[in-house]
């Protein structure tokens, strides 16, 4: 298959949904300050302020491939678009901290299922040789939409628009989820998905649309699969034949999240102020901060193909617990606080060229057809389960010992590189119908 228009302008639509997930994810950090002051949150309620959004995120991930299967991965990003604009207008317009609550979570929901809707479709619509980089391009746009957040927040916080600040950092969103609901309307449905539902002929006019070259071998792979996975239509995801990919997409989501990342995103404003930099300071080095992760996301995506996932991930193992570990003696001793923004910036590099480029990849590479949306989404719900679990606990740690949460994060980094160094197969290079094989013989 070559890169063609249609090709990259799907796999660009279908990313989007990664942009919103990126700036969904991050914009708060922008206004717990002023969320504190306003609902006189303690450490407890301003942890489940940014856990209620990630309790919704469980529930759409978990729940993404029931839609998913039955009005397709196109159809159902575009409920997910819809998801996005309700939640950034109704947390604008929220009126007392249960409504805010109730939005967040609401967006939440979508965050989930476009961590799930959005790599899938990815994956089915492209070429083995070129799927990394492509389903790779989805974690691109969660990194840039976590920059666009922190410049938003550092943007809206120089127009000194006082108490309301807080609500157009979060309803600013709703510009970009109206333009993803509409782009999608340009975009094919998933060969497989299509196939799946005895559309081969449909099947067949998109795949030689988006370039494929020898359209009619990829068809008989696809249908092959399949014919195999409506030889088992309610095919259980947990059984022993999938041991393999479940521990893989387990793993993996919860070693993600135990690296503290999403919970250092959400807070990094108020780590930069528990440091003594001030608001502007702060927001300022929050858009650094970003903008590394974005860089360095690029130079992953860049040579995932190349080097492979597993090297990447044991790299980024290392590096991320070397500078966790530097944090964590920051705060312990309260020295070298200049050096705070040096080691994060080295944190985010780390994590960006490995888990970062990674994690979305993997989970789509390992399952069969077959239960594929199932495991993507046992994939992302254990990332989201485990990332409420740390971001919700985060500031009350942090609050009895701003050392304690970096050193549980770098030992679970030294723990993580052993883990993939002996189990973690590599996945480069190879196709979906052929992983589907490895797997079931290695399981």
């Amino acid at each position: 298959m070559r890169l063609n228009v249609l090709l990259i302008r799907s796999t660009a639509v279908a990313a989007l949904g990664g942009l919103l997930f990126g700036f969904d994810t991050a914009v708060i950090s922008g206004a717990t300050h002023a969320l504190t002051e306003l609902y006189n949150l303690t450490p407890g309620s301003l942890g489940f302020t940014v856990l209620i959004a990630l309790v919704g995120t469980t529930v759409g991930a978990f729940g993404a491939s029931i839609p998913g299967e039955r009005i397709g991965r196109r159809d159902s990003l575009r409920v997910v678009a819809v998801i996005y604009l309700i939640s950034a207008l109704g947390s604008a317009l929220a009126w007392n901290w249960y409504s805010l609550l109730f939005f967040r979570f609401v967006g939440g929901i979508g965050i989930g299922a476009s961590s799930v809707l959005g790599p899938m479709y990815i994956a089915e619509v492209s070429p083995a040789h070129l799927r990394g980089r492509l389903v790779g391009f989805f974690q691109f746009n969660v990194v840039f939409g976590i920059l666009l957040a922190y410049f938003s927040n550092y943007e809206i916080g120089l127009l000194g628009l006082g108490a309301d600040e807080w609500r157009w950092k979060l309803g600013v969103c709703a510009v970009p989820s109206a333009i993803f609901f509409l782009l999608l309307f340009g975009i094919p449905r998933s060969p497989r998905w299509l196939a799946e539902r005895g559309r081969v002929p449909e099947a067949r006019s998109v795949l030689e649309n988006i370039g494929e070259l020898d359209v009619q071998k990829e068809l008989q792979e696809i249908v092959a699969s399949v014919d195999t996975e409506l030889s088992l239509k309610n095919e259980p995801l947990f059984q022993k034949r999938y041991a393999l990919p479940i521990f893989l997409a387990f793993s993996i989501g919860m070693f993600n999240q135990l690296a503290g990342i999403n919970a250092i995103l959400y807070y990094l404003n108020d780590i930069f102020a528990h440091a003594g930099f001030s608001k502007v300071s702060g927001d300022l080095q929050s858009v650094a901060v970003g903008g590394t992760n974005l860089l360095f996301t690029m130079v992953g995506m860049s040579i995932i193909d190349k080097v492979g996932r597993k090297v990447l991930l044991l790299t980024g193992a290392l590096g991320t617990a070397a500078a966790l570990g530097g944090v964590a003696y920051i705060f312990a001793t309260q020295r070298h606080q200049s050096l705070l923004v040096w080691l994060l910036i080295g944190y985010i590099a780390f994590f960006a060229l490995s888990q970062g480029a990674v994690i979305w990849v993997y989970i789509s590479e390992v399952f069969p057809t077959r239960v594929r949306a199932k495991g993507q989404s046992l994939g992302s719900f254990t990332h989201w389960a485990m990332n409420g679990i740390i971001s919700g606990t985060f500031p009350l740690v942090a609050a009895y010992s701003g050392a304690s949460p970096f050193v549980f994060f770098s030992a679970m980094m030294v723990l993580q590189f052993f883990v993939v160094l002996f189990i973690y197969p590599e996945t480069k290079g190879v196709s979906l119908e052929a992983m589907q094989k490895r797997m079931e013989a290695a399981s």
